[in-house]
């Protein structure tokens, strides 16, 4: 069993409050959860409505899959209007 872990750092320019990342983070992880079923959440810069820390988590029996999930995952996140992908981190526990 392989446990992959995807940290993405993300800046939302249209925000202006935190109210409206709320709106948009709030799509784009139901998104992802109802897409590629992973389990999302904010892990950081919370009080900055214009950054977000994001991490994604997956479980598969083979490293390979779960390593092509979350590059599928990293290019849905540079096509999404709104977002901008600062860096990200990959990780496979």
């Amino acid at each position: 069993m392989t446990i992959g872990v995807l940290t993405l750092e993300l800046a939302i320019f249209e925000a202006q409050t935190l109210k409206d990342k709320r709106r948009i983070l709030q799509g784009f992880k139901q998104r992802l959860r109802d897409q590629f079923n992973v389990s999302v959440a904010e892990v950081g810069y919370g009080d900055s409505p214009k950054r977000c820390r994001m991490g994604i988590a997956t479980v598969s029996i083979v490293a390979r899959e779960a390593h092509s999930l979350l590059d599928k995952i990293v290019d849905v996140v540079r096509q999404t209007h709104g977002l901008t992908l600062l860096e990200y981190e990959r990780e496979m526990l």
